[in-house]
């Protein structure tokens, strides 16, 4: 079955823009939805964070870097390429500060243009390994009772066997029992792993 191609959206109030980057995008093998302003890109069916956006930086309403500056404070943000064809450094500045893969002027280099998408794609596929990573390492944690867990975060914290026996008042081979059920439940190798899954998780 053909893989789904990229999604990337197109907000723009010059329509021979819209449609230009369009057709570019789609000939390059990306799925592109063109939208006239950001209210139109806000109130699209089945919002989702689900791929890049191209925003123009001036349109009527909400601009594209209010717009920018709104996703930044969301959990789910999409990349976002900011376009314009009155760029200064204030605005520059502002765009990447809110996080903007990439601030392009007009008339737009369609290689950098798609070199700018890509790499906010790579940035997003980069976010959701890490959010799997992530949920894999709370899914296990999760395996633990209170009592490993506790043991666990006093081996993060650099105990030994004796000294968290001492703290927890038990005898070392109920610490040293304790932890080998602990490397089982995380699949863990080694301390280091182990370690990593307790800090990381």
């Amino acid at each position: 079955m053909k893989p789904a191609a990229r999604m990337v959206y197109l907000i723009d109030d010059d329509v021979d823009v819209r449609d230009a980057l369009a057709l570019l995008l789609r000939t390059m093998g990306f799925a592109a939805k063109a939208f006239a302003s950001v209210q139109a890109f806000l109130e699209r069916p089945n919002a989702r964070p689900d791929g890049c956006v191209v925003a123009d930086i001036r349109m009527p309403g909400t601009s594209g870097l209010q717009l920018l500056e709104r996703m930044a404070a969301e959990v789910e943000r999409m990349p976002t390429v900011i376009i314009t064809g009155h760029g200064d450094v204030a605005a520059c500045r502002r765009a990447f500060k809110a996080g903007a893969v990439d601030f392009l002027t007009k008339p737009i280099d369609e290689q950098v243009l798609l070199e700018a998408i890509e790499a906010g794609f790579a940035a997003l596929d980069e976010h959701w390994r890490t959010q799997a990573a992530r949920a894999g390492r709370e899914a296990l944690l999760a395996k633990l009772t209170q009592r490993e867990r506790e043991i666990l975060d006093l081996v993060a914290d650099g105990l030994s066997t004796k000294e968290i026996a001492r703290a927890l008042d038990v005898s070392p081979r109920t610490i040293e029992t304790h932890r080998a059920n602990i490397a089982e439940k995380l699949g863990a190798g080694s301390v280091a792993e182990m370690v990593r899954i307790a800090l990381e998780g």
